[in-house]
């Protein structure tokens, strides 16, 4: 296996090495180089300095900015930055200076430190400027991530699919292929298991509220017991229809109608009764992934979220390995505190990294990664696989994400397979029926037939494409050498 080799300058890594080899470990394993750590003075594949003339042997140079890396946080977006397949942000205490890239005898200068860019992304330095609502979701209206359309974009992994690009340019050879089967992208489903047993007095006036006068017929039928959110039989025929499988998450705290009335808005259901048993046995031996769905609170104890674990494994028989927090409610103050604990219980993946109102990659990377943990200045465990669509970011939230359904997905997945990341998507389990959510499945189908027509997507549960992306990060990671801080 060809070892891509790297040098750092010695003085950037004396103070921040933690956070530059996180993010070469991150970029170069993302994009299926392993690597050697050279000295400045040796030839080498890239360099990443503060004077590229100190790095005169190396195929591509990044000039490094070392006082964006004194205080990262104090970076403030000011507009993206799009040049010949090259996008980045450009912060408010900057100038744009033109294109950024010489090039000359067949070798290559990058006069923006786009490595400090991907950390800024990926660390979401940005959020701690932005409002927050009672559950802790972030109100992006009139910021420059929403003028600039930032978050479909994925612009961590726009710059590295043009890393690679270049160095490919350059003469590298070809890195370890992404996806299995020769697939460019992933692609993914998770169901959160939210109200899969309708309250019947209660949710005819919601369906009322929700469709107005169209909404009556449907209202009585489940007044009724007509019609109900029990769809799991029609989920697993729909979807292997569309030849995938899906992971559900399901809640192993039980709440009350008074909890959620008083901003505990935990579900219902007991994962222990007797339909739960059967429903988790049914799901298993159609091949479709049981995941948590931790309550609203879970993230307050390692404890409390630990015997959440042990609770819904002990109902479904099985070791659980994935999460996707309910309500997206990580710790509002520090997610990676929550993240650390995803760490501490043994999960092995979270798909939590999404904004409840926004379609689009939160931290700018459309690809599974190992987060840092900024107060350890480390990498966690538990691989992350970024979320890009919940489905009713298109219809109650609406508003915030205007244009046409399926114009807006398709523009996802052909982000997703440009940049050959994952495109992971959050359907609820209680919008199958047409008849109460109109359209709600429709425009996951739709999206789903899409997919299989480009042909170029590798489908799996969210547990699969972890245990794949985990193991090829480590294969990678145990042939390189050098990059060593802040593991």
């Amino acid at each position: 296996m060809y070892r891509l080799k790297i040098a750092l300058d010695p003085r950037l890594t004396e103070t921040h090495g933690p956070e530059i080899h996180w993010i070469w470990r991150l970029l170069l394993a993302g994009i299926g180089w392993a690597w050697e750590e050279v000295s400045l003075d040796r030839p080498c594949d890239i360099a990443f300095a503060i004077n590229p003339a100190d790095a005169a042997n190396a195929r591509l140079c990044i000039k490094a900015n070392p006082a964006a890396w004194q205080q990262p946080s104090a970076s403030r977006l000011n507009q993206v930055i799009r040049n010949n397949g090259l996008a980045y942000p450009l912060f408010a205490n900057e100038e744009n200076g033109g294109f950024p890239l010489e090039s000359s005898a067949g070798r290559l200068i990058c006069h923006r430190d786009l490595i400090f860019d991907v950390f800024w992304l990926a660390t979401g330095q940005e959020e701690r400027y932005w409002s927050q609502d009672k559950h802790g979701f972030f109100d992006l209206t009139g910021t420059v991530i929403q003028r600039e359309k930032v978050l479909p974009q994925a612009l961590a992994s726009q710059i590295s699919l043009w890393l690679e690009k270049s160095l490919l340019n350059l003469g590298c050879p070809p890195p370890t292929p992404r996806w299995p089967q020769g697939k460019r992208a992933a692609a993914a489903v998770g169901h959160d298991v939210d109200y899969p047993e309708v309250i019947r007095w209660l949710e005819p006036l919601r369906i009322v509220l929700r469709q107005g006068r169209r909404g009556l017929g449907p209202a009585l039928e489940v007044l009724a017991g007509r019609r109900s959110h029990w769809q799991f039989a029609a989920w697993i025929a729909l979807e292997k229809s569309l030849q995938t499988r899906s992971a559900f998450y399901f809640v192993p705290r039980q709440g009350s109608l008074l909890e959620y009335a008083t901003g505990t808005p935990d579900t219902f259901y007991d994962v222990a009764s007797p339909s739960f048993r059967q429903l988790f046995r049914n799901l298993t031996e159609e091949g479709f992934e049981i995941g948590l769905h931790p309550s609203y609170l879970a993230y307050q104890s390692r404890e409390k979220f630990a015997a959440e674990k042990q609770k819904l494994e002990e109902a479904c028989g099985q070791p659980v390995v994935g999460n996707r927090h309910h309500y997206w409610h990580l710790n509002p103050a520090n997610i990676e505190e929550t993240m650390l604990i995803h760490e501490q219980i043994g999960l092995k993946y979270d798909t939590s990294l999404i904004h409840n109102r926004y379609l689009g990659w939160r931290r700018g990377l459309s690809q599974p990664f190992f987060p840092f943990l900024q107060a350890e200045r480390r990498e966690l465990k538990t691989l992350q696989i970024p979320t890009a669509w919940m489905d009713d970011q298109l219809f109650g939230l609406q508003t915030d994400n205007p244009g046409d359904r399926q114009e807006l997905l398709r523009s996802l997945a052909d982000r997703a397979a440009e940049q050959q990341g994952c495109l992971l998507i959050d359907i609820h389990d209680y919008v199958f029926d047409e008849c109460l959510f109109p359209d709600w499945t429709l425009a996951y189908r739709q999206l789903w037939e899409y997919l299989l027509t480009r042909g170029d997507f590798w489908m799996g549960t969210p547990a699969q494409i972890a245990e794949h992306w985990t193991a090829r990060h480590q294969a990678l990671t145990q042939v390189s050498l050098g990059l060593g801080q802040g593991i």
